[in-house]
């Protein structure tokens, strides 16, 4: 395989006179890391890998899944409205929301039943 690098008009160059492409128009993955919660996230997949095993969720593929999904969404939304920290409803709803939208995207591609 051979691959090219792209590249977005007039390089940026910097003082030391390096000179790399734009961020103009791409995303910043990096912003995701802000806060707390990504790293919360991590924490509630590792615990459910070592209940379940790991990605174990990415298993789902059907439309009683996606609907499993979105009620514990709410669920969890409420909890965490509600100000239970019984267990981090916060991640729990990213969990849930990111499993709805997975499930979603397999169906729609028509890798799911």
């Amino acid at each position: 395989m051979r691959f090219d690098t792209q590249a977005g008009g007039e390089p940026e160059v910097f003082a030391s006179g390096m000179k790399r492409d734009h961020q103009t128009a791409k995303v910043r993955y990096d912003l995701a890391f802000d806060g707390p919660m990504f790293e919360r996230y991590a924490e509630l997949l590792t615990r459910g890998a070592a209940r379940y095993e790991p990605r174990n969720w990415m298993l789902a593929n059907g439309q009683e899944e996606l609907e499993r999904a979105r009620a514990s969404a709410v669920r969890h939304f409420v909890q965490w409205y509600r100000g239970d920290v019984d267990e981090d409803h916060a991640a729990a709803i990213w969990f849930n929301v990111n499993l709805a939208e997975y499930v979603k995207d397999r169906i729609e591609r028509g890798t799911g039943r």
